[in-house]
């Protein structure tokens, strides 16, 4: 696997960024994923130098995240980040917790609301769609997963499966990969410490370095959509170790 990505948020508490891009590029990444509060607030210019930091380092910023707020009230400048950065895909990342409906019908909606809100960066040629965390997983009252009604209210949906989000929340991997492979376009790459290991950490580690089957599911995931596979730690103590051994693994599978 030659052009991996580090998403940037694994980096989040190790400013300034102009370092962080520069320890990523030296230890052979070619690209970055961007995250919302990177450049929610920067002006034109900023964004400018944005991208000569990303030049001066070796890396591009082929997909992206950016908030569910931000897309629906600001699309005009979400394009024109996306378009300065070179961004190609934008992924949606996340739901607060009191926003989350709680039965399939109002999961549906969601679906369609994100499904609306990617009009427009579909409509200029870029990828958009659904990362997940746990939430998607658990069982609703009737029975049926939060994710399937996501997809089924918003049929163009793209999906950056988070694999060790899936995991956490109690589900099997493989299974959704099979059901939902033709709208993989990225994965996150992350890994789970074996049981009360690495509690300084969240309970992540390094991947490769952990308990999922990353090589087995390189494997299963050749079968799909995939374009982009990007390392992401939430809460390294340290994200060049997790930035190199990460890497390291990832281009060994």
């Amino acid at each position: 696997m030659k052009d991996v990505s580090f998403q940037l948020y694994s980096a989040r508490n190790f400013p300034p960024l102009a370092d962080v891009l520069a320890t990523v590029g030296k230890a052979g990444y070619t690209q970055v994923e961007g995250y919302g509060a990177l450049y929610a607030s920067l002006t034109d210019e900023e964004v400018a130098d944005f991208k000569r930091g990303l030049e001066r380092n070796g890396v591009t910023m082929p997909t992206a995240h950016f908030g569910i707020d931000m897309l629906e009230q600001e699309p005009a400048r979400v394009l024109r980040i996306a378009n300065a950065l070179g961004i190609r895909a934008i992924y949606c990342p996340y739901l607060m917790p009191d926003q989350r409906p709680s039965d399939a019908a109002g999961w549906r909606a969601f679906g369609a609301r994100l499904q609306a809100a990617g009009k427009p960066f579909r409509d200029a040629g870029l990828d958009f769609g659904w990362h997940n965390h746990d939430f998607e997983f658990h069982a609703l009252a009737d029975g049926s997963i939060p994710l399937d009604h996501i997809f089924a209210g918003g049929p163009d949906l793209s999906w950056e499966a988070d694999i060790a989000w899936i995991v956490r929340g109690g589900a099997d991997p493989f299974a959704w990969i099979a059901k939902y492979g033709s709208r993989i376009t990225a994965v996150h790459v992350k890994d789970i410490a074996p049981k009360g290991e690495k509690t300084d950490e969240d309970g992540w580690a390094d991947v490769g370095h952990g308990t999922i089957d990353w090589k087995g599911l390189v494997k299963a995931l050749s079968a799909t959509s995939v374009k982009y596979f990007i390392a992401e730690h939430d809460n390294p103590s340290d994200f060049r170790r997790f930035a190199e051994r990460s890497l390291a693994s990832i281009q060994s599978y």
